[in-house]
């Protein structure tokens, strides 16, 4: 994935619920060349809802450097495909919760209808969208992405980004893009619990490049014109970017060890993930990694790991012969190239 940088700021079209007159995203789902995710969220929503994306976009997933305020985006992206509605209803589906879809109605004040779980965030973005004067009259919504939460890498900010720009753009005049740095303000208020320096990564990241956000609680304005960037392209100095993420698990299984289906974070002593990836960065170090560092702003179960181009082969066999004799389940690799912004798909 590669990303293109944010265009001039503008506002939201006057009316609401109005659909460009010729849907952006509505030909994606039939279009062979296009990226199989896009192609399936285009797909998707109309499979769900019986009528084409007005738009569709993607956003990276994003990750801190060892800073919070340094972040760069990953070649791994979420998309999400939007129609407007005129009847005041938001239907949300995402085939990450098949069982899930929901119709709810949009109330811009009070306490917010019951939804699934998966959707209740998604809610509040577009209830907070529609404050602001994109898609009052109602959105039909498909969010999906390439990742899960398993992987490793936070998924919820990159998620929100696709939302609010596929949303925002169906409300922006044709051929301009949405006001990013005004959806970074929206999102930061309705979404406060979120990380926001990860957002506006996703939202203004550029390929090859970390973007310097700041220091302190309050983290710089995210204009276009006030962007800092400084070099960061593994590639290009022939390192190699990896995401090294254990399994939660029982301390029984190897390569054929616990499923990777989803934890309630219990346990006790390495069952935990703490304990398995310390062992794991040391493991990385041993056989040749240059650094290691967590991706979000706080420890979890997985690490990005610099190293040389290689050793990568090396170090791979070094944490596996290592979680293997110890009858641990494997952990996962993932290759990161650092990508660009959130885009329009078309």
């Amino acid at each position: 994935m590669t990303g293109t940088g944010p265009a001039a700021p503008t506002g939201p079209a006057p009316t609401g619920s109005a659909a460009p007159a010729v849907p952006t995203g509505g030909g994606l789902a039939r279009r062979a060349t296009a990226d199989p995710l896009f192609r399936l969220v285009a797909y998707a929503l109309e499979a769900a809802h019986g009528r084409p994306p007005a738009a569709v976009w993607s956003a990276p997933y994003t990750f801190h450097l060892g800073s919070p305020g340094l972040v760069a985006a990953a070649s791994w992206p979420v998309a999400a495909a939007a129609a407007p509605r005129t009847d005041g209803l938001v239907r949300l589906s995402s085939l990450g919760h098949p069982a899930d879809s929901c119709d709810l109605p949009l109330t811009l004040s009070g306490p917010p209808p019951t939804a699934p779980a998966w959707a209740v965030r998604p809610y509040a973005l577009l209830r907070a969208l529609a404050r602001a004067g994109y898609g009052r009259g109602g959105t039909d919504l498909h969010v999906q992405g390439s990742l899960t939460p398993a992987a490793g890498l936070a998924t919820e900010e990159a998620a929100d980004c696709a939302v609010a720009l596929a949303v925002a753009d169906v409300h922006t005049p044709a051929g301009e893009d949405p006001d990013r740095a005004r959806l970074a303000r929206l999102m930061a208020g309705a979404l406060p619990d979120g990380d926001d320096a990860l957002r506006r990564g996703a939202l203004f990241a550029r390929p090859g490049r970390a973007l310097l956000l700041g220091h302190g609680s309050r983290l710089r304005e995210p204009q276009r014109s006030r962007q800092r960037y400084v070099v960061f392209s593994p590639a290009e100095s022939g390192a190699r970017l990896v995401l090294l993420a254990v399994r939660p698990g029982s301390g029984h299984g190897g390569a054929d060890g616990p499923s990777d289906g989803p934890s309630d974070g219990t346990g006790d002593g390495p069952s935990d993930g703490t304990g398995d990836l310390a062992r794991a960065v040391a493991c990385a170090r041993r056989a040749g990694a240059l650094s290691a560092w967590p991706p979000g702003q706080g420890p979890g179960r997985s690490v990005l790991v610099l190293l040389p181009g290689p050793r990568l082969t090396a170090v791979r066999a070094a944490v596996a012969e290592d979680f293997r004799d110890r009858g641990r389940p494997l952990p996962r690799f993932l290759n990161i190239a650092v990508s660009g912004a959130a885009r329009r798909e078309e």
